[in-house]
């Protein structure tokens, strides 16, 4: 036999030694705890809870404690500002008032308004006002000129489908580490994707996509894309509690990746359906006051 055929015989020989033999550790690796409850619901199921919750919502009065977060990723920085307590009115079909007030004092730090396409933004401490569209059209390198209702109104309620949605489930599970208790759990998830189809194409382009939690069938992630199929906003819902007949997030985050902020609502308090006039989504700005028109 020649030398190479020998050593490949050898080889051969020497692996069911290499597998069977006593060289090897034995390591314990963490095992996710499954949750208590794990409810079951089929795609229609899931549609039809968004769909009802959506149809029985008409107005909107939450107190909030807003933070801000601006991010520079590729430098791996957060700047967050302090805390600010807050007033958010929604009233269908796109309505929106955002208040922010200066802690202690109660006086208006900015207040945003809008009739669902224009808005209003007035912050008085800068003596300035922006007025533009709803929706974000063109980034600034300003922070605060990115800033639109639209994202707002989307993040505080999950809509409901439009006739013309296509839409899929996917059932899938996260590991979530709770770091206090040093424990590992396994967090089953539906995954509704949303799409439509691109005008004249058979081609889907993505609306959104909610992740919702299999121990109680509430949406808890929401990723919303914009006319192109970029993500545009994350938004993510957790600790639930009631307020009320329904239940709420009491704490909802906001992340806006394209534009580098991030806005986290801490839910104090939630009316829903009551009367909500035209003038309490109406503002006037002080004439001495510049308004820049946004894109």
């Amino acid at each position: 036999m020649k030398p190479a055929c020998r050593m490949a015989a050898a080889a051969v020989l020497s692996l069911p030694v290499l597998l069977t033999g006593c060289r090897f550790t034995t390591r314990k690796l963490p095992v996710p705890k499954p949750p208590l409850v794990t409810e079951t619901a089929t795609a229609a199921v899931l549609v039809d809870r968004l769909n009802q919750r959506w149809a029985a919502l008409d107005t909107l009065n939450v107190k909030v404690e807003i933070q801000l977060s601006v991010l520079k990723a590729q430098e791996g920085l957060a700047k967050d500002y302090t805390s600010i307590p807050g007033r958010i009115l929604l009233r269908k079909p796109e309505m929106l008032r955002v208040l922010g007030q200066v802690p202690v004092l109660g006086t208006r730090m900015f207040d945003m308004v809008s009739d669902g396409k224009e808005f209003t933004l007035w912050i008085p401490s800068q003596k300035q006002a922006f007025k533009g569209p709803n929706s974000l059209k063109k980034k600034s390198l300003k922070q605060v000129e990115n800033i639109r209702p639209g994202f707002f109104f989307d993040a505080m309620v999950v809509r409901g489908l439009e006739p013309d949605d296509w839409y899929g489930v996917v059932a899938d599970s996260e590991t979530v580490e709770d770091a206090n208790r040093k424990h590992l759990y396994l967090v089953p998830e539906y995954v509704l994707s949303i799409s439509r189809h691109k005008p004249g194409s058979l081609q889907l382009t993505p609306v959104r996509v909610i992740t919702f939690n299999r121990d109680d069938l509430l949406p808890h992630k929401q990723d919303i894309y914009d006319s192109g199929g970029n993500l545009e906003t994350q938004v993510v819902y957790s600790t639930y509690q009631d307020f009320g007949a329904t239940k709420f997030p009491t704490k909802i985050t906001i992340k806006r990746p394209q534009e580098e902020f991030q806005i986290e609502l801490t839910v104090e308090k939630v009316t829903e359906n009551m009367d909500l006039s035209d003038d309490q989504f109406q503002m006037k700005v002080p004439d001495n006051t510049p308004v820049q028109k946004l894109e």
